[in-house]
């Protein structure tokens, strides 16, 4: 939780991200790295690198950041106006050490946590896990309700990085998107779907459970328990 609540007058009405020293009031990068927001100059880099870390991005969802045209259609760039893609770009001294993006869904006032990929060279420092904690203070100064993700099954880190930052499991999307499964081979997959509520749980509206199907309510229950009464 933000220790303070922030004003939303300049977040989530106007479609205005917040400033990255802003959101850093609330979250602290590991000792020795920075964070900036992307610029024209470092498009280059960025598919670079992503081609070279994970290269099984080359097929499915996540291949739109491999094209030039992504950036320039949905990124907002440093000193350009506003547009719905957020992207952090991690820095330890001069080297490149990763991103991480968000997407802001303007009538839900919610923030999809996209797609974000860490220098192998800099896997240890927690950078997924602070970029968990980065998001969801993003989402709150955006006026966010909700933050949700959706991650691989391929390896169990992202999967540790969003449990550890205190995501829910919601359940999983069978054959969602398509990943490289072995050299060659392209299959449509499973992936995990994680989220956090943002807002107080006041301010949910709890379903009646007798508008629940039986199937509805035992799951509704074994994920939801502190919202059922009686």
């Amino acid at each position: 939780m933000l220790e303070t609540e922030p004003s939303w007058l300049s977040y989530g009405k106007t479609m205005k991200w917040p400033q990255i020293s802003e959101i850093e009031q609330y979250v602290s990068l590991p000792e020795g790295y920075i964070g900036t927001q992307l610029n024209r100059k470092d498009i280059p880099l960025l598919i670079h690198s992503i081609q070279n870390w994970y290269p099984d991005v080359s097929v499915g969802g996540a291949s739109c950041y491999l094209t030039p045209e992504f950036y320039e259609n949905d990124a907002t760039l440093e000193g350009e106006p506003d547009k719905s893609l957020f992207v952090l770009m991690l820095w330890k001294d001069s080297e490149f050490a990763g991103f991480i993006s968000w997407d802001w869904e303007e009538s839900p006032q919610a923030v999809y946590a996209r797609f974000g990929v860490v220098n192998p060279t800099h896997r240890s420092a927690g950078l997924g896990t602070v970029g968990m904690k980065f998001g969801e203070a993003l989402g709150r100064l955006m006026g966010a309700g909700f933050i949700y993700s959706m991650c691989t099954l391929k390896t169990p880190h992202m999967q540790m990085a969003f449990e550890r930052s205190g995501y829910k499991l919601l359940g999983f999307a069978p054959g969602y998107d398509k990943e490289l499964v072995s050299p060659g081979i392209v299959k449509r997959v499973f992936e995990a779907y994680y989220a956090k509520i943002l807002v107080p749980h006041d301010e949910l509206h709890v379903p009646d459970i007798k508008n629940l199907t039986p199937q509805t309510l035992e799951l509704f229950k074994l994920m939801f328990p502190e919202f059922i009464s009686g």
